[in-house]
């Protein structure tokens, strides 16, 4: 049983967030940061039974910038 889960956020190309597991396969979106938050603590509570249940979920908000050289 692992402790934490980190899921990787990013800017959703038509708008809103989606996020996914680094080392499970679960994905979710929403519209707002609130929502997603909530969708994914719905997401890991499906996926995992209570005793393999992670204990925290770590979000890494991962956002590509281009700038002008």
């Amino acid at each position: 049983m692992s402790t934490e889960i980190l899921f990787i956020i990013e800017d959703a190309p038509e708008g809103g967030f989606i996020a996914r597991a680094a080392t499970a396969s679960i994905f979710t979106e929403a519209d707002s940061l609130p929502r997603l938050r909530e969708n994914v603590r719905e997401a890991v509570a499906c996926h995992f039974d209570g005793a393999e249940r992670p204990r925290l979920i770590r979000l890494h908000y991962a956002r590509d910038e281009v700038i002008a050289a």
